[in-house]
């Protein structure tokens, strides 16, 4: 008799597969998350496999800040149109505009923040009880204590003490009225696999991931694209670097890193060598210690 093995990524992909399709299975209205990153572009990849030949049984909502990058948008309304998608766009500028938020004013001022009432307010308004993320237990230690479902209470908070346990993958998606469940189906990918399955998938990512000549600041040890929403401080000047983004977030908040990996070759082996995350680059994560499990608490991705 012969055995049959799955290689790695197809154990991977096996897992994220079967979490997709118990969030289906157990949910009205589940979305998913999607930012135009490596990520939320891999998770819609998956759904595409895990419910072939059918269509994504998943809208997908977008929290648009207004900083995006320009890029970002162009492929988020691309894809939509080739997957033949729904798509929901949840507005900051709408949110400050209705005074639900306040913009941050000053250096290092961001829309990042802003995002979770938008996030909670396209949930609600949407009757979302399910949203599907990109979010990775290797990128940053708030994201380790993450399940693969992640409970939310009736104001969208997240209590990482209070989380269900998933013995055996047997996965508990009951909830109150107004209470949601946030699922991570690559949870236990690292950046190395989530390239290694875009190559190995070939899988359409933005040019932003790969390495480009573009005008940059240097600013919280890190390169921040130069842009309209970018307020130089004295002593700061623009350069024009040869860079490439290992994580897509706000213009204003994204650092790049000089490289020349401008092939998905290359960036694999850049980043095999790299000894710090991938969110390393983020000034909204350097803000403290515990910058991303507080924004979590709150309802942030």
């Amino acid at each position: 008799m012969s055995k049959y093995y799955l290689n790695y990524l197809d154990e991977l992909e096996s897992e994220a597969i079967f979490v997709l399709r118990e969030v289906w299975a157990q949910f009205q209205n589940p979305v998913i998350l999607f930012s135009g990153g490596k990520d939320s572009i891999v998770v819609t990849h998956l759904a595409r496999k895990a419910f072939y030949p059918a269509k994504i049984p998943f809208s997908l909502m977008h929290v648009d800040t207004g900083h995006n990058f320009p890029e970002t948008i162009q492929f988020r309304d691309s894809l939509i149109k080739e997957l033949g998608a729904n798509l929901i766009v949840g507005s900051v500028q709408d949110s400050i505009d209705e005074g639900r938020v306040a913009e941050e004013r000053g250096k290092g001022a961001t829309r990042n923040a802003l995002q979770i009432t938008t996030l909670l307010d396209a949930i609600e308004a949407n009757k979302v009880d399910c949203a599907i993320g990109g979010g990775r237990r290797d990128e940053e230690k708030a994201r380790a204590k993450e399940r693969f479902f992640s409970h939310r209470d009736d104001f969208g908070q997240w209590d990482p003490k209070n989380q269900r346990p998933e013995l055996w993958n047997i996965f508990n998606g009951k909830h109150f009225e107004g209470e949601h469940f946030r699922a991570f189906p690559i949870s236990n990918w690292t950046e190395m696999d989530v390239w290694n399955y875009i190559k190995r998938e070939n899988i359409a990512i933005p040019s932003l991931y790969f390495a480009h000549e573009r005008e940059v600041v240097w600013r919280n040890e890190s390169w921040i694209p130069n842009s309209e929403f970018l307020k130089l401080e004295e002593n700061e000047k623009i350069h024009t670097k040869k860079i490439r983004f290992r994580t897509l977030g706000d213009i204003t908040i994204t650092g790049g890193i000089e490289s020349d990996a401008d092939t998905l070759e290359k960036i694999a082996l850049e980043v095999s060598a790299m000894r710090q995350t991938e969110r390393g680059n983020r000034s909204d994560d350097k803000r403290s210690e515990t910058a991303m499990e507080d924004r979590k608490r709150q309802g942030y991705f």
